[in-house]
């Protein structure tokens, strides 16, 4: 049965969802969400998800939120990109959770208010002290890939999937990829497994949408 992925290009937290469908092989379709303009917030969408946020995965009778654990799911249901034992697997959802708290939520809040919220309504100061504490959480990400290939195992898994989610986009948010070598190196690694996309060409929805452009 064919998986359904609400979810919009710009998102982070759906991409990690959809890079796992993908690199796994899973059946699965995208079905957008017109977030900019107030779907996730509709009576409708709200149904299917009273938290009001992208990824929803409908896999069959399951309606399933929040990234993680989406990811978990998925983990159970392909038997892949789990750990292949129980040390490696607290290892793995030991980082995902680190994502969620340290990385993901701080990157997404400040790629959203620097990109996609007009400059009149950002919050003073808000932005910087993200931008700080995104920094501590690239150095730790940076260091620990320095010895190792992949996150939180010998080979890739939701881990890597998780903590990538934010670190493809273009828009400016205050990470460049040079700055921080160890992490460049890792995201050229899990954009060559087979299956991967850019979360633009992997979702439907991006700023070219929006604007017109290309």
């Amino acid at each position: 049965m064919t998986m359904t992925l609400y979810c919009f290009g710009e998102s982070g937290n759906a991409y990690k969802v959809a890079l796992m469908l993908s690199v796994a092989s899973q059946d699965w379709q995208p079905r957008y969400v017109d977030f900019f303009n107030g779907e996730a917030r509709g009576e409708a969408f709200r149904k299917l998800n009273p938290m009001g946020e992208v990824p929803v995965l409908v896999d069959g009778d399951e309606v399933l939120t929040q990234s993680g654990n989406i990811l978990y799911h998925l983990v159970g249901k392909t038997e892949r990109f789990g750990g292949s034992t129980p040390t490696a697997q607290k290892e793995v959802w030991r980082w995902v959770l680190w994502d969620n708290h340290k990385l993901s939520g701080q990157a997404g809040t400040c790629r959203f208010l620097m990109n996609f919220l007009p400059a009149e309504k950002r919050p003073e100061g808000v932005i910087p002290f993200l931008q700080g504490r995104l920094k501590a959480a690239y150095t730790v990400l940076n260091d620990h890939l320095a010895t190792r290939d992949w996150v939180a195992y010998d080979e890739p898994t939701v881990a890597d999937f998780s903590c990538c989610g934010y670190l493809y986009y273009p828009e400016p948010f205050g990470f460049v990829r040079a700055d921080w070598p160890h992490i460049d190196r890792w995201l050229d690694r899990v954009a060559a497994l087979p299956g991967w996309k850019h979360p633009y060409d992997l979702m439907p929805g991006s700023p070219a949408d929006r604007t017109g452009g290309k």
